[in-house]
């Protein structure tokens, strides 16, 4: 859906500023709120320039930090808002358990000892949430020093994450055969172009009627930490045509922008990141595979994206999959067993 468009009065403004009932407020994001005194709107002032006094006054309280506290309020201020919506929820998520443990030591007193504790505490609810605060903790020391608020980082080469491996599930032939049999129409058409070009889900669920043109289908990624960010041209092969058809003819007789969307014509990608009635559909479409088919072992909506991957050479693969990095996507992507000759 198109965000509506701003009122006369709030055009101009700073992104969620309004002028209402004779003054100026700020409506922060939900996880930003405890920064603004929890409110759902914060009243700037009457006028434009004590409005913008006020605001420069909340941004410059975290200017001059000295606590890890104020370092990560002023992060979660000015750096996660510029992040992809789903990382910036991660990232809030992370900001809440550090603070809740960094929040009252002197951003110059944080030493590799006090992460690996923290890691390892943390890690025993989950390695992969230990590492993502991890993460966030290193960025916001290296924006400290770019803010002047220390001189070294006490992350920065000196503290390891924990070691996940890589998924090992590479999906057979077969079994994508197995599956479609009791699949709608909607997952195989959605299937059929997911395996022809490898887009994520976010990407696939997103893709617009206009993104269909004469050289090819164009792709813009959504911003990843393993995304180059550059659009991409999908060339039109008679299979990939094939697929798209396949996807037109199942769209309802409605408007809409988009490739796929639901009954009402929106997408199923939130501007969040989640697609839950996606999401659902899927888990249906595998539950009634593995009940009804051959299919023994569940896979994941993302396996398939490692299965092409897996298919074509890895420039192939690199290319298709928008990765910044040959490494990344033989590392994570190519799951299928390596053929090798027998010594002479």
């Amino acid at each position: 859906m198109s965000p509506k468009p701003r009122l006369e009065a709030n055009k101009g403004l700073p992104a969620g500023w309004r002028h209402k009932h004779g003054a100026y407020y700020y409506r922060p994001p939900v996880q930003l709120r405890d920064l603004w005194d929890g409110k759902t709107e914060y009243r700037l002032g009457k006028s434009l320039s004590e409005a913008y006094r006020v605001w420069a006054d909340k941004l410059d309280y975290y200017s001059d930090a000295k606590l890890m506290g104020d370092l990560l309020d002023r992060y979660a201020l000015e750096v996660i808002p510029l992040k992809a919506p789903k990382t910036q929820t991660s990232n809030q998520i992370s900001i809440r358990k550090l603070k809740a443990v960094f929040g009252e030591m002197p951003i110059e007193a944080v030493k590799p000892k006090h992460v690996y504790q923290y890691r390892d505490i943390r890690g025993k609810q989950g390695k992969t949430a230990a590492n993502r605060d991890i993460e966030v903790l290193s960025h916001s020391f290296t924006k400290a020093i770019e803010w002047g608020l220390c001189e070294n980082h006490p992350i920065k080469g000196k503290v390891r994450k924990f070691s996940t491996p890589p998924r090992k599930r590479y999906v057979e032939d077969w079994e994508v055969a197995e599956a479609l049999k009791v699949a709608s129409p909607f997952i195989a058409a959605y299937v059929r172009l997911k395996l022809l070009t490898g887009l994520r889900r976010g990407d696939l669920l997103s893709l617009k009627v206009s993104d269909l043109q004469d050289d090819g289908i164009h792709i813009t990624p959504r911003k990843t930490a393993h995304s180059t960010g550059k659009s991409i041209i999908i060339e039109w092969s008679d299979d990939l045509k094939f697929a798209v058809d396949q996807v037109m003819k199942l769209r309802k007789k409605i408007l809409s922008l988009w490739l796929f969307h639901t009954n009402r014509g929106q997408p199923y990608m939130k501007e969040d990141g989640t697609a839950n009635g996606f999401d659902s559909i899927w888990q249906r479409f595998m539950g009634k595979a593995l009940a009804n088919t051959s299919l023994t072992v569940r896979f994941t909506e993302h396996d398939l994206r490692a299965k092409v991957a897996s298919d074509v050479s890895i420039d192939h693969a690199q290319a298709l999959l928008g990765h910044s990095s040959s490494e990344l996507t033989d590392r994570v992507y190519r799951r299928k067993p390596k053929l090798v000759k027998p010594r002479a």
